[in-house]
């Protein structure tokens, strides 16, 4: 028997039922605000129903494969005629967020997500090919550009700026804005670029090969102009990725920023624990270097020195470092 506690914890499961009932879609309506969709809010009555659903699915509140409200529904909580229900479920259907269906009406579809892991230097077109899913990529702009951040990024010289727009699957993903020197995108061409990945070009035409770098995320809002080309409303969430790539030599090839949608880009990240306790207290306070631990015993010929005795040199480097730094501030 299902007393009171039970019922609470299992909302809408019918008392005495032996399964959980699917995910009731229409709840949520309660909680939109009056005047969500508002006519003289100036943006078509469509696009804010489906701004609003949008929303919600994106937010998890409707996870995938949870049932809508029915168009009626829709259309009495909203005040809006049902020919406006139907283009702002149209629209969502034709970004991939919501399957329709005769006789089953609406349903939220499954995540179509790629996965990037950013600390690898393979960039989104190869990860994403290597998912198997075809990747397209069109050039928007290439060309010369004046950008004092990515001039000095890349040593001074003049840049030539690419922008491309990255598509898989049911549409696009991200806009990507990368700046080279000179030197090296006056050699590129939209042809050679379009569907293409810019690193396999620069490694299989100019033996350029790129192998480190450094990388920053941050979430921000689509404007007007990244909100069209990715097919978006503006204002909506995007998770833009920057950074600069360098070649085996050390030598800066690319500055770039790429904006991906949030709902279908994934950033994966390899995280790495450390079984000893109190790995991340070591540090000296007031700059001065970590105590350097007690050493292991030389390891025989051949053999890998320990980790406790490469953290003894590490230490040991660190406080020469220390002590070479005070001497400079002494005798400067």
């Amino acid at each position: 028997m299902i007393g009171p506690a039970d019922a609470e914890a299992a909302p809408g499961r019918p008392l005495g039922s032996g399964r959980t009932p699917a995910y009731d879609g229409t709840m949520w309506l309660d909680e939109v605000p009056a005047g969500s969709v508002d006519s003289a809010n100036g943006t078509p009555l469509h696009s804010q129903v489906g701004a609003v659903v949008r929303s919600h699915i994106l937010s998890g509140a409707l996870p995938p494969g949870s049932q809508l409200p029915t168009e009626a529904e829709l259309q009495e909580r909203f005040s809006v005629s049902r020919s406006v229900v139907r283009q702002a479920l149209a629209a969502l259907s034709a970004q991939g967020l919501v399957q329709r269906g005769r006789g089953r009406g609406s349903v939220v579809s499954p995540r179509g997500e790629h996965h990037r892991l950013v600390q690898r230097m393979s960039g989104l077109s190869a990860q994403i090919s290597a998912e198997g899913a075809d990747v397209f990529t069109a050039v928007l702009a290439l060309g010369p550009e004046e950008n004092a951040a990515a001039s000095a990024a890349l040593g001074g010289a003049e840049v030539v700026g690419i922008r491309r727009l990255r598509s898989a699957g049911s549409g696009p993903l991200a806009v990507i804005h990368t700046w080279v020197p000179r030197a090296l995108g006056a050699n590129l061409t939209r042809a050679e670029l379009t569907d293409a990945s810019l690193h396999a070009v620069l490694r299989s035409r100019l033996g350029v090969s790129i192998v480190s770098g450094r990388r920053q995320v941050r979430a921000v809002a689509a404007t007007k102009a990244l909100a069209e080309l990715l097919q978006i409303s503006v204002g909506e969430p995007l998770l833009l990725l920057e950074g600069t790539s360098l070649d085996e030599n050390g030598v800066p090839i690319e500055m770039f920023s790429t904006w991906h949608r949030a709902d279908r880009v994934v950033f994966d990240l390899d995280v790495v624990g450390t079984d000893e306790p109190g790995a991340g207290q070591r540090a000296g306070r007031s700059g001065e270097p970590a105590p350097v631990p007690a050493p292991e015993p030389a390891p025989a010929a051949g053999e890998k020195p320990g980790r406790a005795e490469l953290a003894a040199q590490a230490a040991d480097l660190a406080r020469q470092l220390h002590d070479l730094a005070a001497e400079i501030a002494r005798n400067a």
